[in-house]
């Protein structure tokens, strides 16, 4: 069991406020005050500062998150596989994001559930920011992400590298057919949500070009890719996402991709832990069980 000064600490990671923290832990904030003044001379090292009235973790502070952080999500996943009489099979605690929710995830857990028949499933969909701090609060053991994320806080695996492309409907007409990203700039894009891998993706790419949403002439931003894809089929604008989203309304022909010369996109979806984890070994195995059975 961690030590309580270091859950003490975790949930001031969280809150990033004292008082928050003391609220969510029942105990007054002088309290909490001591035990991170405690952690801090037992390692002698200061873990918080001010940058006027906003409190960030120091660099030692971070690395020490970082580690408990794993301690804390190992010893949460140890605990239900001790429940479960300690059981072999990791109880499945994660999250995905919404393209991998909708599009993705349902045939292999199927898979993995046929082959698994006892197994304790409990799935969430949320955006990759809400997914990430989840992780952070020990709220999840993983995820299965399409949006960045930082290497040097998570472990990793490829679920899938997937294509990112531009479409619009199949009778969409353009003054003249776009060869490049600049010849969409007259055009609406539906877009989703900030925080979501999604919008983050495409926010990078039209970066590395000088650009930004801001440049086209009209954003819709949209809370999921299938309102996006329903929109589209009306030619409500046009839009960039995995192309396994799209895949079966290309295949019927009611969506077409834009295929632009100078946005030749593939992006990995990852399955993510916390660095330093004792189950490293068996969240590879998930994902290598997980990706064998991808419906292409």
């Amino acid at each position: 069991m961690l030590e309580f000064r270091i859950l003490t600490f975790l949930t001031v990671c969280g809150t990033m406020n004292f008082t928050r923290a003391a609220e969510q832990l029942h105990i007054t904030q002088p309290a909490v005050s001591q035990h991170i003044q405690a952690l801090e001379e037992t390692y002698g090292v200061k873990l918080f500062c001010y940058e006027g009235k906003r409190l960030r973790l120091t660099e030692s502070g971070e690395l020490l998150r970082q580690t408990a952080a794993a301690m804390h999500n190992d010893e949460l996943l140890l605990r239900q596989r001790l429940r479960a009489g300690g059981s072999p099979e990791l109880p499945l605690r994660f999250g995905v994001t919404m393209t991998v929710g909708e599009f993705l995830i349902a045939g292999p857990l199927s898979a993995y559930l046929r082959r698994h028949p006892g197994a304790d499933v409990r799935m969430e969909m949320a955006n990759t920011e809400l997914l990430l701090a989840k992780m952070r609060r020990g709220e999840l053991n993983f995820a299965l992400v399409e949006g960045y994320f930082d290497r040097a806080e998570f472990d990793s695996a490829v679920f899938r590298t997937e294509r990112f492309i531009a479409v619009c409907s199949a009778g969409h007409r353009f003054p003249a057919e776009p060869a490049e990203l600049r010849d969409l700039l007259g055009e609406r894009v539906l877009a989703r949500e900030p925080g979501s891998g999604t919008r983050d993706i495409l926010e990078k790419n039209l970066a590395a070009k000088n650009l930004s949403l801001r440049h086209f002439a009209g954003v819709v931003q949209i809370g999921g890719m299938q309102p996006i894809l329903q929109m589209l089929e009306r030619d409500a604008g046009i839009s960039f996402l995995y192309e396994a989203v799209a895949r079966e309304r290309l295949r019927a022909g009611t969506l077409r991709e834009l295929p632009l010369r100078d946005f030749q996109v593939k992006h990995d979806m990852a399955l993510i832990w916390e660095r330093g984890s004792v189950f490293s070994e068996a969240y590879q195995a998930l994902c290598a069980q997980l990706m064998a059975e991808i419906d292409l």
